[in-house]
């Protein structure tokens, strides 16, 4: 107990102080992302990576609270998913790749004694999944810091009530490195998880859920695990939904995840964080609950209900087309101008709401000036005067 307090306020103050640090070289070395037409840094997640890794292996080094075999390939898994966002981050890698090299690493991480080889292959494909969610739910200031700490905080407390001391001090280390690195994520962001800590976070809980749901009946395992990860799900389903319903392709970046909506629906960024900040504290907190049987698992239900009606209500809010009652292409529509036949001579404005054509700038047309004074002479009345 007295070494997971102190593991945590390790954690905290050391990521908010290597944030702080690794600022500058990530800026120098445009690893940047821009939102609202600023630069973010994104080297926080190495910031994240480095201290979880570092305070979980110093207590599996001195034995105080040993991490055993599985959860310390856990951890190496995640930190190799972690240095794979870190590549994508700085050299661009097609996301393909990115997926495929998660999923490798996951699949070495996977109890398959513990879970059988069916539900070994399902929990790869969504320690992948979740771990992909967690890079999309980084596009917005604080939303995917917030959602890791809720998160690791649940997981955390269901390793706990499994006996895995190791695996919850290092989730526990994670909630404070993600707390540290909030201190600079908030709005207005000054750094920013970027693939690197958004894939090492969600490798890291997704795994952890895992291991803690191994050997128990896999129907109440999938829902307790869609209950500890329901914000990033739910994201995950609303992107891919609105994307295919409005013909775009999937793989389109856009303004159509979770906080792009509650902006428009008129949150401020704050606001939205602590939006989905609130809707994953409930889904983890029934996840928590339904893991250690305080209540039945027909308690997800609610969960999934809600998460459906979110997705039935977010996705009536437009995101692809402008802001303000615009055309289609972008532009208000008003009455067409004739366009002018071809060979003829285009007038400009001030000389065509003229009299006659003229201009009241002489230097500019001194030709017709001259010609519509020798009009105006022709057909005036001659005038002859006798004598």
């Amino acid at each position: 107990m007295l070494y997971g307090i102190a593991a945590a306020t390790a954690s905290f103050l050391l990521a908010a102080l290597l944030a702080a640090l690794l600022r500058a070289p990530a800026l120098s070395l445009a690893l940047v992302d821009r939102r609202r037409r600023r630069p973010v840094p994104l080297s926080g997640g190495v910031a994240v990576a480095l201290v979880t890794g570092l305070v979980a292996g110093v207590g599996d080094w001195t034995g105080v609270v040993p991490l055993g075999p599985a959860a310390g390939r856990l951890l190496l898994g995640a930190l190799a998913a972690g240095a794979l966002g870190l590549a994508a981050d700085l050299w661009r890698l097609r996301r393909r790749w990115v997926v495929a090299g998660t999923a490798v690493a996951a699949a070495c991480v996977v109890p398959y004694g513990e879970t059988g080889p069916v539900a070994g292959v399902l929990a790869v494909g969504w320690i992948t999944l979740v771990a992909a969610a967690f890079r999309g739910l980084d596009h917005a200031d604080g939303v995917a810091g917030t959602v890791g700490v809720v998160t690791a905080f649940g997981v955390a407390a269901c390793a706990a009530a499994e006996l895995r001391d190791g695996l919850a001090v290092a989730l526990l280390a994670l909630a404070a490195a993600l707390t540290g690195l909030l201190l600079h994520n908030w709005h207005p962001a000054r750094i920013a998880l970027g693939a690197c800590g958004a894939l090492f976070t969600g490798f890291l809980l997704a795994g952890a859920a895992v291991f803690t749901r191994a050997g128990h009946p896999p129907a109440g395992g999938a829902a307790v695990l869609f209950a500890l990860t329901a914000p990033a799900c739910l994201d995950v389903v609303l992107v891919l939904l609105s994307r295919r319903l409005a013909g775009r392709p999937v793989l389109r970046a856009g303004p159509d995840h979770l906080a792009h909506r509650l902006r428009r629906l008129g949150l401020t960024p704050q606001g939205a964080a602590v939006v989905v900040g609130a809707v994953s504290c409930g889904a983890v907190l029934t996840g928590v609950l339904v893991h250690t049987g305080r209540v039945g698992a027909p308690a997800v239900w609610w969960v999934a209900g809600a998460a459906a009606a979110a997705v039935a209500g977010l996705l009536r809010v437009r995101v692809y087309g402008p802001r303000h009652g615009a055309g289609a292409q972008g532009r208000v529509p008003g009455p067409a101008r004739p366009r002018p036949t071809r060979g003829a001579c285009r007038v400009p404005p001030a000389v065509a709401d003229t009299p006659g054509g003229a201009s009241s700038r002489g230097t500019i047309f001194p030709v017709r000036q001259a010609r519509r004074a020798e009009e105006d002479q022709v057909s005036a009345p001659l005038r002859v005067r006798n004598g």
